[in-house]
């Protein structure tokens, strides 16, 4: 059940979202039409404070999942920083090292920019994506062993230490922008969120339908406003799909710099 929401466009789920609301709320509306002769004052006051309660508990969850969300999109954002400014360190320091290997290291990072925006314009396509991910490892083992050969050259060389410096920490920030990626807030929460949503609109429709006037209006409002939270939740938690995604500008910028940078 983890991938089922996932597999499935954002726009389709709250789609799917905003009809189950509207037939909650037209189910919970007949059934309050059907108790209300046999209800008294306090049995509608009853059901007027469970109404708040469910709200309000519907609303803490809102906005705990869409923190959850945020956060994860705000790391996804400092990752794709904190990687370009990794590969750039990288760039400069490979072009003190002595020849052959400054140039060669150079072109190779320049491969590895075009790379990682490639990983991110692959999108869900699985096979792309391990497509980018071998050749991401290989440029980096290629990368590695410039470091290794200039070390065992000469280990005290200071622009050496620097170059090996800088590409552990682009290799690991991969690594940890692809955990990034792959770290959603947990499905059983959306699901939790969605079945909340439902009740709280069928016992808003019950409450309206125990009333002598129905707010048809206020009801459809509140179900427009939950559909587009939620949709908001759900795309904006999907880091290859969907219409919010994190900006690549810095890695294109860096591309942009590398690739016309003069030798």
């Amino acid at each position: 059940m983890d991938e089922i929401l996932f597999n499935i466009d954002s726009a389709v789920i709250a789609l799917g979202l905003f009809l189950a609301l509207i037939a909650a709320l037209e189910i919970g509306r007949r059934l309050g039409l059907k108790a209300r002769p046999g209800l008294d004052d306090a049995a509608r006051s009853q059901a007027s404070s469970l109404q708040n309660a469910i709200v309000g508990m519907l609303a803490l969850l809102l906005a705990f999942t869409l923190s959850m969300a945020i956060n994860r999109y705000e790391t996804r954002r400092q990752l794709v920083l904190e990687e370009a400014n990794a590969i750039g360190t990288t760039y400069l320091r490979a072009k003190m090292l002595p020849a052959p290997y400054a140039s060669e290291a150079a072109e190779l990072l320049r491969q590895y920019v075009a790379n990682r925006l490639e990983f991110f314009d692959a999108g869900i396509d699985q096979q792309r994506l391990r497509a980018d991910n071998e050749q991401a490892a290989q440029l980096q083992r290629q990368l590695w062993s410039i470091a290794t050969t200039t070390s065992a050259q000469d280990n005290r060389a200071i622009p050496t230490s620097l170059f090996v410096q800088a590409l552990n920490d682009t290799i690991d920030l991969q690594t940890t922008r692809l955990t990034a990626f792959q770290n959603r807030v947990p499905e059983t929460v959306i699901w939790l969120l969605l079945g909340v949503a439902v009740a709280t609109v069928g016992v808003v429709g019950y409450n309206n339908g125990l009333g002598n006037r129905h707010h048809t209006f206020g009801a459809l409002t509140l179900i427009v406003l939950i559909t587009i939270i939620i949709w908001v939740i759900i795309d904006i938690d999907r880091p290859r799909r969907g219409l919010i995604q994190v900006s690549q500008q810095s890695i294109i910028s860096l591309q942009d710099f590398i690739t016309h940078d003069v030798p």
